[in-house]
């Protein structure tokens, strides 16, 4: 049996991290989990959590000209007036990133996705326009 190599390490702090985050209760609100790659140890590691953010400030927080992921735990008010808390991944890879961290970055997304077990993808590449409540919603309610 083959067994598939990774390039990029998602070690037990970050499994451990993502469980705990996942399954938190939460009555309102967003929630954020970013995970970064650490280039010279080529693993990943929790860069930032965030409880109770919107979205807005949530971009602010997040780097410009670095990928990171991001588990969004994201408070959608359904047209039928219930409330859920999806969890969102996104995909944040600002088109001016280095070259290098965009690769590794890429190379893991697949595993990262399979780790984090989001409803949804949202993959965001302009930090200005890229990322607001309304195309969360967009995605989330289609």
């Amino acid at each position: 049996m083959a067994s598939t190599a990774r390039t990029v390490d998602i070690n037990d702090d970050v499994t451990g991290a993502l469980r705990k985050f996942r399954f938190q209760r939460r009555s309102q609100g967003h929630a954020a989990i970013v995970i970064k790659i650490n280039k010279a140890a080529l693993k990943m590691v929790v860069d930032e959590e965030f409880d109770d953010i919107s979205i807005a400030d949530l971009v602010e927080e997040l780097p410009r000209n670095s990928p990171r992921y991001v588990v969004l735990s994201y408070e959608l008010k359904h047209r039928d007036g219930r409330t859920s808390f999806p969890l969102v991944l996104i995909n944040w890879a600002p088109s001016s990133s280095e070259t290098t961290m965009m690769t590794l970055h890429a190379s893991a997304l697949l595993d990262f996705q399979r780790v984090a077990e989001a409803n949804k993808t949202i993959e965001v590449r302009d930090a200005e326009d890229g990322l607001t409540k309304e195309i969360v919603d967009e995605k989330l309610l289609s």
